[in-house]
């Protein structure tokens, strides 16, 4: 196989429409631009969530509460999820990517509650709920907080 006989896959690729070619081509005189107006002129776009002058929805709705800008997310795990692994494993973020129920855990991980414990295991994690913490234990596991 050479350079020049690669191709794309049939159908990956359209040819782009032509405007303002004529009645017949469907994208005449106006070009898909309507008549008038904002969107009809050269360089008429607006930025996501202009309203043309009116305050926006986003400033009319009132504030609630507090966001912190800076948080780091932690990534969410059932105890559920933990039946996968062998008794007397030590789960932690990196045994969950290498197993394939997380891809990623930038920030850290929290584990939930949901569904049973059956197995008998180390967890290493950044945070756990109340409940998740004593599922883990009453199945004779420990809940590690790193």
């Amino acid at each position: 196989m050479k350079l020049s006989e690669l191709s794309p896959v049939a159908g990956s690729t359209q040819v782009g429409k032509r405007k303002g070619r004529g009645a017949g081509s469907g994208n005449g005189k106006t070009g898909g631009r309507g008549h008038k107006g904002q969107h009809a002129r050269s360089g008429g776009k607006v930025r996501a969530g202009f309203e043309g002058g009116q305050m926006p929805l986003v400033r009319r709705v009132p504030k609630r509460g507090f966001i912190n800008v800076y948080a780091k997310p932690l990534t969410a795990i059932n105890v559920a999820v933990l039946n996968r692994f062998e008794d007397g494993a030590v789960v932690d973020a990196a045994a969950l990517i290498e197993k394939g129920i997380l891809h990623d855990c930038p920030y850290g991980l929290k584990v939930l509650s949901n569904g049973s414990l059956t197995k008998k295991i180390t967890v290493k994690a950044a945070a756990f709920s109340e409940s998740a913490k004593e599922k883990i234990e009453q199945a004779g596991g420990k809940a590690e907080v790193v």
